[in-house]
C-alpha cells in the first residue's frame, strides 16, 4: 500500500501543478490510499492540503531532493516489482485458447471465423428456406411444459419459460442448457424464476436483458448473463400476462393480458405508466410500431385496435375482412422489411398481411375446412416465409412472395403452444404441450 499512496501523492501534486485544483482534491479526499495517508500519516496528508490551498506552486519546494523526473523515475523502479511484463504474443495464445474452447463448447464451429471487436462468430446471411427436419428436440420433465420460447436479438441465446415458473437458457446448438451462464452451473443450478407458469417471454433490442410475464399477473425483468432480477412488477395485470416486449430504448416494458387491457410500466419508476382499456375480451398481443408512437393490440373480440402510446386514445379499430365476427385474433407480427403492415393470425384456415389503416394486402389458406384453424406464427427475419401452426399439430410454410403454401409438415403429436424463429439462422423452435420443444431445419 505504501508504493500505492506515493504513487497517488505524485500523481495530486502534478494535478496541483497544472492548476486542475478540483480534480486533485477529489482524489486526495475520496480514494481509499489517500483515506489510509490520511488516517496513518496525518501531516504528510495535511502537507498536501496546504499544497492545493496556495494561489502558487514552487517545485524546489515540492521536490527538495532533486526533481519531478527523478521522482518519477524512483515511482517508476519500485512499482516495476509489482508489475508483469509478458510479449504481446502471449495475448494471441490466450485469444487462441479461447477460441479452441469454444469450438469444445461448440459454440463456435471448426473453421468459422470470430468478430473480436463484437465478442461473437459473424451472422451468415443464409437464404431463407422452409423446414424439412427435426434437428434436436429438449424434453422438460414430466409434470411441466414449455409455455413460451424466445431466441436472443443477437442469436446466441434460446430461453424458455414453462409451466412450472422456471425460465431456462439453452445452447440450441446442442440442445442442452446453456452452462456458460454460470448460475445455471452451479451445483444445484440458480435457476430465474416466478410462482406460477411463465406465458410470454422477450428480449431487449441488444439482448442483454429479458422480459417475463406469469398466470399470477406479474412481470419480471432480468439481466441474462447474470441471472439477476432488475425489476418486479408484482401486479402488473389482475389476469395472467400474455405478451410481454420492451420498448426501442428499454425504459418501458409494454403488456397485455386475460384482464382485457394492455399496459405500459416503468422501468425506473417500477410502477405502471399507462392503461389501454377498450377491448372486451383477451388482449393476446400487444407490440409497439416501428416509430413508438403507437400500440397496436390483438384480442379474443376479433379486433385489431391503434393506440396512442403517450394518450392511451384509441385511433383505430379494425378486424380482417371475410371472417367471422368475435373471431379471436392470436397475434400480430410487424413485417420484417415493411413495417407498416402485419401478419394475422387469427383462429381460422387463413392468415392476412393487412396495413396500419386495416386494408387487406394478402392473404395465405391452407384450405382445410376442419381441424386447420391457426394456432400460432412466425416470419421469417428477411420476411420471405410465414410459418403458421393450426390444430392439427402441423407447420404450414407460405412464400410471401408466392402467396401459395409451398411446404406443410407435422411438428407435433399434440397441442402446439408456440413458435419462434431464430434472428439469422434457418432454424425454427415449436414448443408443446407434450412437455417437448423441437429444433428444425431445412
Amino acid at each position: 500500500m505504501a508504493k500505492l499512496i506515493a504513487l497517488y501523492e505524485q500523481i495530486v501534486l502534478e494535478l496541483a501543478e497544472l492548476k486542475e485544483i478540483e480534480v486533485a482534491r477529489t482524489i486526495l479526499r475520496q480514494t481509499q490510499p489517500m483515506t489510509i495517508l490520511k488516517q496513518d500519516q496525518p501531516e504528510r496528508y495535511l502537507r498536501l492540503e496546504h499544497i492545493l490551498a496556495r494561489s502558487f506552486f514552487d517545485p524546489k519546494e515540492i521536490y527538495p531532493a532533486g526533481s519531478k523526473e527523478k521522482r518519477r523515475a524512483e515511482l517508476a523502479q519500485s512499482l516495476i516489482q509489482e508489475v508483469s511484463v509478458v510479449p504481446p504474443s502471449r495475448l494471441l495464445s490466450l485469444l487462441g485458447q479461447a477460441l479452441k474452447y469454444q469450438q469444445l463448447k461448440g459454440q463456435l464451429p471448426v473453421g468459422q471465423t470470430y468478430d473480436l471487436f463484437r465478442g461473437k462468430a459473424p451472422e451468415k446471411d443464409e437464404n431463407e428456406s422452409y423446414p424439412t427436419r427435426v434437428n434436436k428436440h429438449i424434453k422438460f420433465s414430466e409434470k411441466s411444459h414449455p409455455e413460451s420460447a424466445v431466441f436472443s436479438p443477437d442469436g446466441q441465446f434460446l430461453v424458455t419459460g414453462s409451466y412450472d415458473g422456471f425460465i431456462e437458457v439453452w445452447d440450441f446448438l446442442s440442445g442442452t442448457l446453456n452452462k456458460q451462464l454460470k448460475y445455471q452451473n452451479d451445483e444445484p443450478p440458480k435457476f430465474m424464476m416466478h410462482k406460477d407458469a411463465v406465458l410470454c417471454l422477450n428480449f431487449s433490442k441488444d439482448s442483454e436483458h429479458l422480459v417475463s410475464g406469469s398466470q399470477d399477473g406479474k412481470i419480471k425483468v432480468w439481466q441474462i448473463k447474470t441471472g439477476r432480477c432488475l425489476r418486479r412488477f408484482e401486479k402488473a395485470h389482475t389476469e395472467g400476462v400474455t405478451t410481454v416486449c420492451f420498448s426501442k430504448e428499454t425504459s418501458t416494458v409494454l403488456s397485455a393480458s386475460f384482464d382485457h387491457t394492455a399496459r405500459i410500466h416503468g422501468l425506473k419508476s417500477g410502477k405502471t405508466l399507462k392503461i389501454f382499456r377498450g377491448h372486451s375480451s383477451y388482449v393476446n398481443d400487444a407490440i409497439f410500431t416501428s416509430d413508438g408512437q403507437n400500440v397496436l393490440t390483438a384480442s379474443s373480440d376479433g379486433t385489431i385496435k391503434i393506440w396512442d402510446s403517450k394518450t392511451t386514445e384509441c385511433i383505430q379499430t379494425f378486424s380482417p375482412a371475410n371472417v367471422a365476427l368475435d373471431t379471436t385474433i392470436n397475434q400480430i407480427v410487424l413485417m420484417p422489411r415493411n413495417v407498416e403492415q402485419l401478419v394475422v393470425c387469427n383462429r381460422s384456415n387463413t392468415l392476412y398481411i393487412m396495413n396500419l389503416n386495416g386494408q387487406v394486402v394478402k392473404s395465405f389458406s391452407n384450405a382445410k375446412k376442419e381441424g386447420g384453424d391457426f394456432i400460432c406464427c412466425s416470419v421469417s427475419p428477411k420476411g420471405e416465409w410465414i410459418y403458421a401452426i393450426g390444430e392439427d399439430f402441423t407447420m404450414y410454410c407460405f412464400s410471401v412472395t408466392t402467396g401459395k403454401l409451398e411446404h406443410s409438415l407435422k411438428v407435433h403429436d399434440k397441442d402446439v403452444i408456440g413458435i419462434c424463429h431464430h434472428p439469422h439462422r434457418n432454424l425454427i423452435a415449436t414448443y408443446c404441450d407434450d412437455g417437448f420443444l423441437k429444433l428444425w431445419k431445412p
